[in-house]
């Protein structure tokens, strides 16, 4: 008897210990802020340097033992270009395969443009020490000399004999059989003049940097001059010194003077300079410089200062004829793009434009000014990716399939033949090779890890270069929760969302509610992608806390057409802030969700969303957190405002009503305001007036400032202290 207790018990013992050590197996690791922003466990994989070469048959990619050729077919290495043991030998052990940080090829693959100690300006500016590197010699030769300075943007021309830069203000082009420099320019001046280089407001809001474009022929560089003269400076102060230093630079904010831009062609055949007239620039812009395939007519867009008009004009080098070739209008506001492609028989052009309420594809015919619609129906074309001629194909990204996916299609030139080239279900960013043959894709969807492959230009897969399984594995070790898409039914409108729940969710409880927000004009947040992969980690380090994450895309965000997006016109702010208010309302409503601890959270448009809604919401949210947001948009740059506000001075209530500031005193709940003092995209002046209207109104509040950090408040361990700092007040106050 007694032994059958015995084993009876030694039974259950082994029994529990068993269920135990199962259940200890299965718990999920904890994700710790060190491994997101320290060890960057939860970064994903890419190609290094995946570049389509000039054979259309190959595309290179960067290893650390040299630039290698692969075949698109195959996906196999064919030759290598360059090792770094050949470069170390070359460069005297300057340079190896760690010190390239930008590459290009020649059209005539023997010249290898290197980039090394890139120096950021802005957000897409930059200046670098730049070497060329001859294949077939095996010499490394520097660009220019760097006691000079550092060199941007430097191209090679389409004959692979000369590269164009700009330094100092001025634009170069260097002869490489001849080895001599010449300069395009010598009235480059900072603050006051720009040659060939877009200033601050061109660069951030009309995504242009490099401002000279060499024509097809390599005879002409055509390039944009800024003087900036009548702009007003902004200064900022840099804090470690003794006598902290003051940085100074040209920034037009809403209402004020821009640069005066002008257009200039040199002619490298005759050394000659001249300007092309463009009538009046005194309040417009030129946004973009284009050459037709006969490299005689330079195409020059020239957009008003209300950003809902833009003209394609084309200047003849050969007789200086200037005739207009297009125009694009819209009732509310245009964005310029880089998807216009000009074929080969210099009289047609491919756009895509929002004139019937959805971006579509339109042919242009720019001897008749006619247009022909290519695409059609409620859904929008997102870009162009390839163009091929031959068999007359337009490849490009669209959300036919659905509102928050982006597949690649094929269509005719006619309209006619339209095919699906992916899957329907999930976010693709293809690139293509030269002659619209093979393509490199990405693909991602809400919960899959970017995955690259190559493809055919019809579809078919050849070969998986990178799949993220290493991320794959450990979202499961880490037990990542799936995201779900939710619809957000408010009075006027059903918003998209996607929803975080924590791995062990229990319908019966009830959890604390944060929500993230940008919900700019034109941005997508809400899509079936896996974006921004560093915060994904954190919002499953707060759900194994017990949050519930959301997410969701206000009116005025892009993918369902221009009634939605371009609601916001002349009061931006309003809808986008009401729509934030009333989900969070919404969010109240479902049984899980705690009613008391609902918060909110941004950065920049994000940041400045958050604020608004905290301070309109009447006490609908706990919490907010504000990181480098705009609070009056009389504080931020003309370009960008000016498009969705027109100017103060026409629209004062579009500034005014929607402000932060404006409402500071209806502020309940607690906030947490972040901001970088070197910000120069959204000044710190921002935090700083807002900071004195919630003193004013005898409101309790913390905020925090990282000196000498811009608007992404990053490098060395700042991010780290950043997601800190906002873990902990979440934890104390949500």
């Amino acid at each position: 008897m007694n032994r059958i207790v015995f084993r009876i018990l030694l039974g259950v013992c082994l029994t529990v210990c068993a269920i135990g050590m199962q259940a200890q197996n299965s718990q999920a690791k904890e994700i710790t802020l060190e491994d997101i922003w320290v060890n960057y466990k939860f970064y994903p994989r890419g190609v290094s340097g995946f570049t389509p070469m000039p054979d259309p048959a190959l595309y290179s990619v960067q290893t650390k033992d040299g630039l290698i050729a692969k075949n698109f077919a195959t996906g196999e290495t064919v030759r290598g270009i360059v090792s770094g043991s050949e470069l170390k030998t070359a460069s005297g052990g300057k340079i190896g395969m760690k010190e390239i940080q930008m590459y290009k090829l020649n059209e005539q693959q023997d010249k290898l443009l290197i980039g090394t100690e890139v120096e950021y300006i802005y957000r897409r500016s930059y200046k670098a020490i730049y070497y060329v590197y001859d294949l077939n010699a095996k010499k490394l030769t520097m660009l220019a000399d760097t006691t000079l300075g550092k060199q941007s943007f430097a191209t090679f021309s389409p004959d692979g004999k000369k590269i164009a830069f700009v330094r100092e203000n001025n634009l170069f082009i260097k002869d490489l059989e001849t080895n001599k420099e010449t300069a395009i320019t010598t009235d480059g001046k900072f603050k006051e003049i720009i040659n060939g280089m877009a200033d601050w407001v061109y660069e951030e809001e009309l995504d242009m940097s490099k401002a000279f474009e060499w024509s097809p022929d390599s005879r002409f560089l055509a390039f944009l001059r800024f003087d900036e003269s009548r702009v007003k400076e902004f200064n900022m102060i840099m804090w470690g010194k003794l006598y902290p230093d003051e940085y100074h630079y040209k920034y037009p904010k809403a209402g004020e003077d821009n640069s005066l831009v002008t257009v200039h062609l040199y002619d490298v055949q005759a050394q000659t300079l001249k300007t092309i007239d463009m009538g009046d620039n005194s309040d417009c812009y030129i946004p973009r410089l284009y050459w037709l395939p006969n490299a005689k007519d330079l195409v020059i867009l020239k957009m008003n200062r209300h950003q809902n008009e833009v003209v394609f004009h084309s200047y003849n080098t050969a007789n200086g004829q200037m005739r207009k070739v297009y125009t694009d209008v819209n009732d509310r506001w245009l964005d310029i793009t880089d998807e216009y492609y000009f074929l080969k028989d210099n009289k047609r052009m491919i756009v895509t434009s929002e004139r019937n309420g959805f971006n579509h594809l339109y042919m242009v015919d720019m001897d008749k000014q006619g247009l022909t619609p290519i695409t059609s129906g409620e859904w929008e074309v997102a870009s162009v990716c390839a163009v091929d001629e031959k068999n007359q194909w337009i490849y490009y990204l669209s959300n036919e399939s659905g509102t928050l996916n982006r597949d690649l299609y094929r269509i005719n030139f006619n309209g006619k033949g339209k095919k699906l080239l992916t899957s329907g279900n999930g976010w693709n960013t293809p690139t293509f090779n030269g002659n619209a043959t093979y393509y490199r894709n990405v693909w991602s969807d809400l919960n899959t890890p970017p995955v690259y492959t190559l493809h055919k230009a019809d579809g078919k897969q050849l070969n998986v270069m990178e799949d993220n399984h290493v991320y794959k594995e450990r979202m499961e070790e880490y037990k990542f929760s799936k995201r779900e898409i939710i619809q957000v039914p408010l009075a006027d409108v059903t918003l998209n969302g996607w929803m975080l729940k924590p791995n062990n969710f229990d319908p019966n409880k009830k959890y604390p509610l944060l929500m993230y927000v940008y919900g700019g004009p034109g941005s997508q947040e809400v899509s079936n992608s896996f974006a921004r992969s560093l915060d994904f980690a954190w919002y499953q380090m707060l759900a194994q806390k017990g949050y519930i994450v959301v997410c969701v895309d206000n009116r005025g965000t892009a993918g369902r057409g221009d009634n939605f997006k371009k609601i916001i016109y002349k009061q931006m702010g309003k809808y986008e802030s009401d729509d934030q208010i009333a989900a969070a309302k919404y969010f109240k409503t479902l049984p899980y969700i705690d009613p008391d601890r609902v918060g909110i959270w941004g950065w920049s448009f994000g940041g400045y969303l958050s604020s608004l809604s905290l301070f309109k919401g009447e006490g609908t949210f706990k919490t907010a957190m504000a990181v480098a947001p705009v609070t009056t948009w009389r504080y931020y740059d003309n370009i960008y405002t000016e498009r969705f506000l027109q100017t103060p001075q026409e629209n004062p209530s579009g500034y005014d009503d929607n402000s932060p500031i404006t409402w500071a005193d209806k502020m309940q709940g607690n906030y947490l305001l972040i901001h970088g003092t070197a910000d120069d995209n959204v000044h710190f002046q921002n935090s700083m007036d807002l900071v004195t209207a919630l003193n004013a109104a005898g409101k309790q509040y913390e905020c925090f400032f990282y000196p000498n950090k811009n608007h992404s408040i990053y490098g060395g361990n700042t991010r780290y202290h950043l997601y800190t700092k906002l873990t902990d007040f979440l934890l104390r106050k949500l």
